[in-house]
């Protein structure tokens, strides 16, 4: 077997939107870096079709700055993206090109001198008195050992936490079953003007579940008023449809993403029940449960619905999107306490402000709550308490079930992404464990970098 070894001052494990800027901080702050990546591309979801959901909290405040701004900004600057839309339902809703962000990502980390290894699924993890001494990666029948100061778990599911014996929990507190994943899909062909004049004809339609709290004006006007939308729907005619024997599908809501591209949409309804994302024998079910939904529902909409006449699948994502799976054990916990009371402690490293979207794992149902204002991620969520020199980055961190409901959203992941790339980068400059390193320096260094932390 072919074995290659490395050493750097941080390593990051996968390469989604989380690890992605953690990566680029790191980097940038004069680290030495390298990210291992399993897919042949960096992004994650980022480049499913999926949006970015809370830049902006309930009162149009924007609440995500730095890095994931600056992503928005190289695809704004060449039309692959109409920017932020404050949005009745979501808060706001952010679309772009999501090949396109495939393609700035991966200049960014050659612009900021990033190691880059595609291909590559962690496979095991050396730990000695506390401290991952190395791990190992393989792709191709190559057996990569990286050797780091600091490493960043930004795999969405903590493999790299899991395989170093970190404690965690998973699932929600009610039913011990986690969110379900979807499978996104695009549709071409899709013909909005006469989708919005059957919606015009049918405002029963437009009304979401009674488990989500919509603010008023979610309606055609609003979609028309800006590109950057998600359409959540059609209850109503798929519930009827379901009681005529025309709806093979158990779900009720059709939720769509507008494209950059004219007549394409990413289709966000697909739902994967009783699905456990740490399981690779799950994810073989999951992509054949997803497909099947994909070409019922499409057959479905074409025979049906107004607008969708002449669609055509265009793409099926090559991974499926997982919600939820692990939360790994930090030096501090965020609560859903903490949420809902909006607490912003002096050692918040980045602020999220979505919704509190829980889909459920046994049925169709969905509970999306408000949040009024934004609250903050301590730096303590993010370092690891029982495994030296290891950062946690993206939706595993250290946090109740409900409070994940609203951090796991991609923005929200990015800035505390970025957050783990400074704590990395000032560990290393100062030959210390990121658990010494004083919040103050990582707060003061990302708010010179643009990361919004109050408002």
């Amino acid at each position: 077997m072919n074995i290659k070894t490395y050493k750097y001052d941080v390593a990051v494990i996968g390469g989604g939107p989380a690890g992605l800027t953690a990566a680029l901080a790191a980097a940038r702050h004069g680290s030495k870096v390298i990210i291992i990546e399993r897919n042949d591309y960096l992004g994650g979801n980022a480049v499913s079709g999926l949006p970015f959901l809370g830049f902006l909290d309930k009162q149009g405040r924007q609440v995500v700055g730095g890095i994931a701004q600056e992503m928005i900004d190289a695809l704004a600057e060449i039309n692959m993206s109409p920017g932020h839309n404050r949005c009745p339902l979501h808060n706001s809703v952010t679309i772009f090109h999501p090949d396109m962000f495939k393609v700035i990502a991966m200049e960014k980390c050659q612009e900021a001198g990033i190691h880059i290894l595609l291909h590559s699924e962690l496979v095991d993890v050396n730990v000695t008195n506390r401290h991952i001494t190395q791990i190992a990666a393989m792709g191709k029948g190559m057996r990569i050992h990286v050797e780091a100061s600091v490493f960043i778990d930004g795999s969405g599911d903590g493999d790299m936490a899991y395989l170093a014996g970190c404690s965690y929990e998973m699932g929600q507190p009610d039913t011990g079953i986690m969110q379900p994943p979807t499978l996104m899909f695009s549709l071409g062909g899709f013909e909005e003007d006469k989708f919005f004049k059957y919606l015009d004809e049918h405002p029963e339609d437009l009304q979401p579940s009674e488990s989500m709290q919509v603010s008023k004006g979610y309606n055609t006007a609003y979609f028309k008023s800006h590109p950057s939308y998600v359409f959540l729907g059609l209850r109503s005619r798929l519930a009827k449809l379901r009681e005529e024997g025309k709806n093979p599908l158990t779900r009720y809501t059709l939720i769509y993403i507008n494209s950059v591209n004219p007549g394409q949409i990413y289709i966000n309804t697909t739902r994967i029940l009783n699905f456990d994302g740490t399981d690779l024998e799950e994810f073989t079910r999951g992509a054949f449960v997803g497909m099947k939904q994909i070409m019922e529902l499409t057959s479905l909409l074409k025979n049906e619905i107004p607008g969708f006449e002449n669609c055509f699948i265009l793409s099926i994502n090559p991974t499926i999107g997982i919600r939820e799976t692990r939360r790994f054990s930090g030096v501090k916990r965020l609560t859903i306490e903490d949420v809902v009371k909006e607490r912003i402690p002096l050692d918040t490293i980045a602020l999220g402000s979505y919704k509190i979207d829980i889909h459920s794992g046994l049925d169709d149902s969905t509970m999306l709550t408000d949040l009024e204002g934004p609250y903050g991620i301590p730096l303590g969520c993010i370092i690891s308490n029982e495994i030296d020199g290891l950062l946690f980055s993206g939706r595993h961190i250290s946090m109740d079930a409900l409070a994940l409901g609203s951090v796991r959203v991609m923005p929200t992941c990015m800035a505390i992404g970025e957050a783990a790339g400074v704590c990395a980068a000032l560990a290393v400059e100062c030959g210390v464990l990121p658990s010494q390193v004083p919040y103050e320096e990582v707060v003061n260094q990302l708010k010179k970098d643009k990361a919004i932390l109050s408002i």
